[in-house]
C-alpha cells in the first residue's frame, strides 16, 4: 500500500507531511504579502495590476462572460485568447482547420498564441481568419454557435470532483442544514485518513492520504447546487486561501482581504459552472458587485484561471496522484 504520510514510506510516495501541514495552518506570517512581492513572475497578475486591464468592473464582467462561454479551451487559454482578440468566436490550429473543417488560413491572418498541453505554446486562428476550400462542407454548429447554452444539468462531474479531491487530502461530507446554508471549507482534525486506489489487478496500489481539509455540503440541495457549492469551496482552497501542503501544487496566500477571498472564489465558481451551462449564484454576485463598484478587487487572475481549470479537469476524469518533489516521477503531476 502506498502510504502518503511523512518520510516517504513505500518507495518515496510521500504526499503530505502532517506536521508541516499543521505548522503551515497555524503560521502567524502573512503569505499573501510574500505572494504579492513576486508579482512580476506571474504575467496575468502583472497585466492586471500595472496596465489596469480588466480592473474596470464592466471589463472584468465581460472577460468572465467570454471565458464562461469559450468552452473549447481551458480557462487560462481562453483568457489569453481574449487578451489578444476579444471578439474571437472559435479558434483552432491550422491543421485542425484543414482536417476537420476543410478550411485554410488566410495569408494575412493574425495568429493567437496559447499554451500547449505538455509543451510550450501553439498558434491558433479564429474562424474569421479562414477561408473554405473547394467542396468544404458547411461549418457545424460548434463553430457557428459555440456559445449555445447547455442543458443546465450536472452529470458525473459532482462525483468525479469529490473523488479527485481526495488526492489533496480533501474530505467532502454532506449534512442536513438550513436552506440558507450551502457549504463551507476548513482545516480538518489531523489523524484521520482517506484511501485511494490507483491501477487495477496486480498493479493496484492503495494510498493512505491524511485528511487536511473538510468541505461540508448541504444534503438538501440539488446536485447542481451541491456542485456549485463544492466548486466555490475548492476555489478557496486552490486559490491558496487556506494555505498549501506543497507550493508546487497551489500557492499559500493566507491573509488576503475578505472581499478578495470571496471575489476569487465566486469568479472560479462562475467560470466552472458557466462552462457547464449551470445556473449558479456566483453570476448574481459578480453582476451585483460590478454594478455597484467601478473597479474589481485586486485579485489574482493567475490563481482564478488555474483554479478554474483544475476544478474543471477534476470533473472530467480521474486524475493521477500528486508528486511530492521534482525528483519523484512515479505519479502523474497534474
Amino acid at each position: 500500500m502506498g502510504d502518503l504520510i511523512p518520510n516517504g514510506i513505500q518507495g518515496g510516495h510521500s504526499l503530505v507531511n502532517e506536521q508541516n501541514m499543521q505548522t503551515s495552518l497555524l503560521d502567524d506570517a502573512i503569505p499573501a504579502l510574500e505572494w504579492d512581492r513576486d508579482l512580476a513572475k506571474r504575467s496575468l497578475d502583472e497585466l492586471f495590476a500595472y496596465t489596469q486591464q480588466y480592473r474596470h468592473s464592466a471589463d472584468f464582467k465581460n472577460l468572465m462572460e467570454f471565458i464562461g462561454k469559450f468552452r473549447f479551451y481551458a480557462p487560462y487559454n481562453a483568457m489569453l485568447i481574449h487578451i489578444q482578440l476579444p471578439g474571437a468566436t472559435f479558434v483552432a490550429t491550422p491543421s485542425r482547420w484543414f482536417s476537420d473543417y476543410g478550411r485554410r488560413i488566410k495569408p494575412d491572418a493574425r495568429p493567437l498564441v496559447i499554451l500547449r498541453p505538455m509543451g510550450p505554446v501553439m498558434f491558433v486562428y479564429d474562424v474569421k481568419d479562414t477561408d473554405p476550400m473547394q467542396g468544404a462542407p458547411p461549418l457545424p454548429k460548434e463553430v457557428t454557435d459555440p456559445f449555445e447554452v447547455r442543458s443546465g444539468r450536472i452529470g458525473a462531474e459532482l462525483d468525479r470532483t469529490m473523488e479527485n479531491a481526495t488526492r489533496d487530502g480533501v474530505q467532502v461530507v454532506t449534512r442536513e442544514a438550513g436552506t440558507q446554508s450551502a457549504g463551507q471549507i476548513g482545516p480538518a482534525s489531523l489523524g484521520h485518513y482517506l484511501y485511494r486506489t490507483i491501477g487495477s489487478g496486480e498493479k493496484a496500489e492503495t494510498w493512505r492520504i491524511p485528511i487536511c481539509y473538510e468541505i461540508l455540503l448541504n444534503m438538501q440541495l440539488s446536485n447542481e447546487a451541491k456542485y456549485a457549492s463544492l466548486v466555490h469551496e475548492l476555489g478557496h482552497l486552490y486559490c491558496g486561501h487556506l494555505g498549501t501542503p506543497n507550493p508546487r501544487w497551489w500557492p499559500d496566500r493566507r491573509g488576503l482581504d475578505s472581499t478578495v477571498l470571496e471575489f476569487e472564489a465566486e469568479s472560479v465558481c462562475y467560470l466552472v459552472c458557466a462552462r457547464l451551462g449551470l445556473d449558479n449564484p456566483s453570476e448574481k454576485y459578480l453582476a451585483g458587485y460590478c454594478g455597484q463598484y467601478q473597479e474589481a478587487p485586486a485579485i489574482s487572475l493567475e490563481c482564478v484561471m488555474k483554479a478554474a481549470g483544475l476544478i474543471e479537469d477534476m470533473g472530467q476524469g480521474r486524475l493521477g496522484m500528486r508528486k511530492q518533489n521534482p525528483k519523484d516521477r512515479s505519479e502523474a503531476d497534474t
